[in-house]
């Protein structure tokens, strides 16, 4: 059994890691790729993982595949296409860090992932599967994660979905819209950024756009995230917003997925049903999160900036949380 099977993109982050000589930006290589993030922050909490996906059987595919495999994650599900190339993205950070991404896709590896090649006996054995958009950007991997999802819920396996927009993978933003409310019928968990919210309901007001959200799709636990003004959350009719930890942030590629990550980590470690989690243990689970979330951006990378338990446990100890 698995705690959590990912299906989707993995690829490389080519993330501005100062410059040269001659006053160049310098990047560095880093793993990437939010289903991928999500799982290698569970796997490093101590649960157990399998990745469902398509890289190019090339340098950077291999390199995926190794890291993946060093974080504990099961690989079993993740081809090595010799027709196709791995994906590329370089990250662009503003002065507070805050990034924006650049994509080398064309027929890149990912999306051309078939519905015949996914793994449906890992996610029959799984808790949670977790998915994102940016692999229903194209065909063939639009069919093929709906195909994975259709048959989670068959299976009793509850559903993780983070939208993860990122307008410049898709053909428009009305593509992108009606592909992302149609995923939203097969979500139990559901985690969106406070942009991701506005796309979706046209409102910045939280508590009655993820109501009508939640009533509409039937929805069990909606988390938003905030950045600095930390995490919303809405379970069934009750919702709360927990501030985020005052931390030096150099980068914040992959904290919504190390957030997401730890809260995966905190509901299967409970051993509580979704429908039987209390606000006091969402709390819990999203306060532990912030944390995990917030130690993420101290560093450069997704995957390798994830803290250890210990560093999560002694950030909520020691550090103060932001107003």
């Amino acid at each position: 059994m698995f705690d959590v099977v990912a299906l989707g993109e993995l690829l490389i982050d080519f993330t501005p890691c100062g410059t040269s000589q001659n006053r160049n930006l310098m990047y560095e290589m880093n793993p990437g790729g939010a289903p991928a993030n999500v799982l290698a922050v569970v796997s490093k909490l101590g649960g157990k993982t399998a990745f469902i996906g398509q890289v190019g059987n090339d340098q950077f595919g291999l390199f995926l595949r190794e890291t993946l495999a060093g974080m504990g994650v099961n690989v079993e599900g993740l081809l090595l296409s010799e027709e196709y190339s791995t994906t590329l993205a370089f990250v662009h950070l503003d002065k507070n860090g805050d990034r924006s991404f650049s994509f080398y896709r064309s027929n890149g590896a990912d999306i051309m992932l078939q519905a015949q090649d996914v793994r449906f006996d890992l996610i029959k054995q799984s808790s949670i599967l977790h998915v994102g958009s940016v692999s229903m950007t194209h065909e063939p991997s639009r069919t093929a994660t709906l195909e994975a999802v259709k048959a989670a819920k068959t299976n009793n396996v509850l559903v993780s979905f983070d939208p993860n927009l990122r307008p410049a993978l898709w053909a428009s933003l009305d593509e992108a819209k009606k592909v992302i409310e149609g995923m939203l019928q097969y979500a139990d968990i559901l985690k969106l950024s406070q942009e991701e919210l506005y796309f979706l309901t046209g409102t910045d007001e939280i508590a009655d756009a993820s109501a009508v959200i939640a009533r509409k799709y039937g929805i069990e636990l909606i988390l938003i995230t905030m950045g600095a003004s930390g995490s919303f959350y809405r379970l069934r009719d009750e919702i709360g917003q927990l501030p985020a930890y005052n931390v030096e942030t150099i980068d914040t590629t992959g904290a919504g997925d190390a957030f997401l990550g730890a809260v995966l980590h905190k509901i299967l470690s409970s051993g509580k049903s979704l429908k039987n989690i209390s606000v006091k243990d969402v709390e819990a689970f999203v306060d532990f999160a912030n944390a995990a979330g917030s130690l993420v951006t101290t560093k450069r990378g997704a995957i390798p900036a994830i803290p250890t338990l210990c560093e999560i446990n002694r950030c909520m100890a020691t550090v103060n949380k932001l107003a």
